[in-house]
């Protein structure tokens, strides 16, 4: 694995362990504002708790455990798109800055969303990465290729050897019968 990999992953997966953390242990103060964005996901996803405290801190115990897994170098993709899935309601919620009044809110608020859809950003790499190893698709069209060019050889070894054994085959059709013996 890379230098880059090592420290990178680590580094990007801070945030959501810290984050997590927070919304795990204090998820009564952060609720009101995921109140607007919790309540419609939860009407459409069954499996969601109910009540938007727990699932501040259900979405808080998600990026703990994924932002570690990346950390770590365990299950990276499915880390980063883990972390990617939960980033984006809690930005929406989070940093609505669209609706902020005060001038210095509002930039606060946009520079902190800006930063989310950067972390996005990274995560959106860090999911694609496949840590210098070719994807399963690759590896697919890769066979796939490999495949086609070996039967277009054996086709071609076969018509090259097919006209001689032919020919043989005529010649002995032609020729008196001996008798055994």
């Amino acid at each position: 694995m890379s230098l880059l990999r090592v420290a990178g992953r680590p580094l990007l997966a801070s945030m959501f362990v810290a984050g997590g953390m927070n919304s795990f242990r204090d998820p009564e103060a952060l609720a009101p504002i995921a109140e607007p964005v919790v309540r419609p996901i939860t009407e459409q996803v069954a499996v969601l708790p109910d009540s938007t405290v727990q699932v501040v801190r259900l979405c808080g115990g998600v990026q703990v455990v994924a932002g570690v897994l990346l950390g770590l170098g365990r299950f990276p993709r499915l880390s980063a798109l883990t972390l990617a899935a939960t980033l984006v309601p809690t930005t929406i919620a989070g940093h609505r800055f669209w609706e902020a009044e005060d001038d210095a809110d509002r930039g606060q608020q946009r520079i902190h969303f800006l930063k989310n859809l950067s972390m996005l950003g990274g995560l959106l790499i860090a999911a694609d990465d496949t840590g210098s190893a070719p994807s399963l698709l690759w590896r697919g069209r890769h066979t796939a290729h490999d495949l086609q060019r070996e039967a277009r050889l054996v086709r071609r070894s076969v018509r090259a050897t097919a006209r001689p054994a032919a020919a043989v085959g005529g010649l002995r059709a032609k020729l008196p019968a001996r008798d055994g013996g």
